[in-house]
């Protein structure tokens, strides 16, 4: 309380003053390096360089506060569920941390109004607020250490804008997004049981492993098998969001198998598997 005082005191007469004070009216604290916190707000579009030759904008701050988050909403969902098992825990974990969710916080907070940004593309654009979010914990991180991140999230977010006990009631089904995703991208999709173990209590845990166009996409444990399906398609969809490279090979991979399936097929039997408008099959493949 009094570092806070004699921060307003000093503060007053600072050049950027009305920045600070807008940042601990969001963040309920003052920035030390306002800096973090800046470029926490600067979408790629707007990319600057540093003196160094180095690209500047929110995108390595983003993925700093997305592990820095998942570290934090895992500390705040283990104390606050004592006796949960793991997936329960892990479910609400990932309801909070969710995109749909992270990008409510970043309107609650402001931070559209805030942000720099020039042109986006419509993909970005539905996830810039979210991105912004996890680029300000990196800044809070950066700036104030992982106990700071911990406070932010319990006094200025958890009980203000979440309901966690309402929020670990809501049922997330992971795996019929993954199915949607891969039916929109025409990509095949499997899920594979890897093995069955049973914990100290004798309970049974299943391992699951999903497979996109035979790419391991990504595995989940539970205490079922529905649960263990959903905690891979959870990990999938995260790598599908942060890892470019992947949905590149499966696309490649997709692209790759269905040129080899049109060479295999002869003038003949390409003809008697077309399909057109007038075919009284074409509307019942496409229901």
């Amino acid at each position: 309380m009094l570092g806070n005082t004699i921060s307003k005191i000093r503060l007053l007469f600072h050049k950027n003053r009305e920045s600070y004070f807008r940042f601990y009216r969001m963040l309920g604290f003052f920035p030390k390096n306002l800096t973090y916190y800046e470029q926490a707000l600067m979408h790629r579009s707007v990319s600057t360089r540093s003196e160094k030759g180095r690209t500047k904008n929110n995108e390595r701050l983003e993925f700093l506060g997305d592990a820095i988050l998942d570290a934090v909403v895992a500390d705040i969902v283990y104390k606050r569920f004592t006796g949960k098992r793991e997936g329960f825990l892990t479910n609400t974990r990932s309801k909070v941390v969710q995109r749909e969710t992270l990008n409510k916080l970043g309107m609650d907070l402001g931070l559209d109004k805030l942000m720099k940004y020039t042109s986006l593309p419509s993909f970005h654009n539905s996830h810039i607020c979210g991105n912004a979010f996890e680029a300000l914990m990196g800044a809070i991180y950066l700036d104030q250490g992982y106990n700071r991140c911990m406070q932010f999230m319990e006094k200025k977010i958890i009980g203000s804008y979440i309901d966690l006990d309402k929020l670990s009631r809501i049922e997330v089904n992971f795996k019929s997004k993954l199915i949607e995703w891969c039916q929109k991208n025409k990509v095949e999709l499997s899920f594979e049981l890897i093995e069955q173990t049973f914990d100290k209590s004798s309970s049974p845990i299943f391992q699951t492993e999903v497979l996109i166009e035979g790419f391991s996409a990504g595995h989940g444990t539970g205490y079922s098998k529905k649960e263990s399906q959903q905690n891979a398609a959870q990990v999938a969809l995260k790598a599908i969001k942060t890892d470019k490279n992947f949905v590149i090979s499966i696309l490649e991979k997709k692209e790759e198998k269905m040129f080899s399936e049109a060479e295999t097929l002869t003038p003949e039997k390409a003809n008697s598997v077309k399909l057109t408008e007038a075919d009284p099959h074409f509307t019942a493949l496409n229901d």
